[in-house]
């Protein structure tokens, strides 16, 4: 039991240093850039691509994800319940948004949150992901179309096969999107939120 705890919170405590692992500022660093005092400030790909450029942000929308999966793996590795698995997941995404090594600043979480579900809920993963993906062709934004597909990962799961633990992951991770995407929603609110490809006037 105890062993069991420890490994959980070794898991925990992994997941959220591999999350924190600050992609998009490194990328931006090698360039000379410091990618939170350009463009929205944030170090997620998004930004990354418009400060920095297309192989940049690739890099970043490459490797982001693979935090969050390699978050999950471990805890399987380790041999923990879905549930560690999903709170391990959970934690890299934090690290991601609430960095440590960035004074808590970080990014918006959603291409840490698909490599989470990837390895989680590969099929509901890859749909959400089509989902938000379809939606940002539609509307050019980012940011809600990034919204769209989080808001459909947890109905995907209850329209398909889902557990508590994956649900309950979904659902947190849909509302901590929300949470870092509060200022979006206020400039899409008032018609001043940025289109994908549009520069900043």
């Amino acid at each position: 039991m105890v062993t069991e705890a420890l490994l959980f919170a070794l898991s925990v405590v992994l997941g959220y240093l591999l999350g924190s692992v600050p992609t998009g500022y490194l990328v931006a660093r090698v360039r000379g850039i410091d990618i939170q005092r350009v463009g929205s400030g944030n170090i997620g790909a998004t930004n990354v691509l418009r400060a920095v450029g297309a192989l940049p942000a690739l890099m970043v929308a490459v490797f982001d994800p693979l935090k969050g999966a390699l978050a999950v793996l471990l805890a399987m590795l380790l041999g923990l319940s879905e549930w560690g698995m999903a709170l391990a997941g959970l934690a890299a995404v934090l690290g991601n948004n609430f960095n440590i090594f960035l004074r808590l600043r970080g990014g918006k979480g959603i291409a840490t949150s698909i490599g989470v579900f990837l390895v989680i809920a590969p099929v509901a993963a890859l749909a959400a992901t089509g989902i938000g993906i379809f939606a940002i062709a539609i509307g050019r934004y980012v940011s809600l179309g990034s919204l769209v597909g989080m808001f459909s990962a947890p109905l995907l799961l209850v329209m398909g096969h889902w557990s508590p633990s994956s649900l309950f992951l979904a659902t947190a991770l849909f509302f901590l999107a929300m949470l870092r995407h509060r200022d979006n929603l206020g400039r899409l609110s008032l018609g001043t939120e940025r289109r994908l490809g549009m520069r900043r006037q």
